[in-house]
């Protein structure tokens, strides 16, 4: 167990910014805390081409051993899928059909997929089953994205997943997270949820994608004391700079 969640962590992206080429127009940066010693959360974030940078949440049902591999393939399919440089309902319709096939138990992955383009600040984005991301404003507003209604991933391989865009101007961040954030539960069993996670991001305008992070795990941990954590969490943001 110990090995295998090696081999997990060294699969995510662990160097930020990850493309100093263009460290002066985006922050990125990523977390993964597993629950225990390997998840079925990942994130990963790659270059297409100049422009264009695909980056991914997702969440694989299930736990342990089964799910880290699950995740292991799932990684490996939509990078390899994503860096033709298809557009990100493409790319997830050809994902969903790979795993179908690859799929045993009824495994499946809910999955946040986009494409952020450096020079524009356009997000081309698919959401299959994921969890709404928020968008933190350059005026300090805090703001839900209204996802299309997509499947999970890796159950029908013959649905077609539909997109949606989004417009990020300098200073505006995205933030990207799992169901073990917003689905923690403290000893009296009440949810952070949504709420408390939009609070912790209202509560520090201007953030960077680490000090993001740093800020929920903190809230996080207030909010849950000494209650055991149940399932992985995951961040990932994304900000325009200029």
């Amino acid at each position: 167990m110990a090995i295998a969640s090696e081999i997990q962590h060294a699969i995510l992206p662990r160097i930020f910014p990850p493309f100093p080429e263009v460290a002066d127009k985006v922050d990125i940066y990523g977390s993964m805390r597993a629950a225990k010693e390997v998840g079925g959360d990942f994130f990963d974030i790659f270059r297409i081409d100049e422009e264009r940078i695909g980056f991914v949440i997702a969440d694989v049902s299930g736990k342990g051993i089964p799910a880290a591999i699950f995740m292991a393939v799932g990684r490996t399919i939509l990078r390899v899928t994503g860096l033709r440089g298809v557009s990100s309902s493409e790319c997830m319709t050809l994902v969903n059909k790979h795993l179908c096939d690859e799929s045993v138990d009824s495994m499946f992955i809910t999955i946040f997929y986009g494409i952020y383009n450096v020079t524009t600040g356009e997000v081309d984005y698919t959401n299959a089953g994921h969890n709404a991301p928020f968008i933190m404003r350059a005026d300090n507003s805090v703001e839900m994205v209204e996802v299309e209604r997509n499947i999970v991933a890796g159950i029908f391989d013959d649905f077609t997943y539909q997109s949606g865009k989004m417009q990020l101007n300098a200073g505006d961040a995205l933030i990207l997270y799992t169901d073990g954030v917003t689905e923690a539960f403290n000893e009296a069993k009440e949810q952070f949820g949504e709420g408390g996670l939009e609070k912790t991001l209202k509560s520090v305008p201007g953030a960077d994608g680490k000090e993001v992070t740093e800020a929920v795990m903190e809230d996080l941990s207030k909010f849950v004391e000494t209650a055991p954590q149940s399932d992985d969490i995951t961040m990932l943001t994304l900000k325009r700079l200029k």
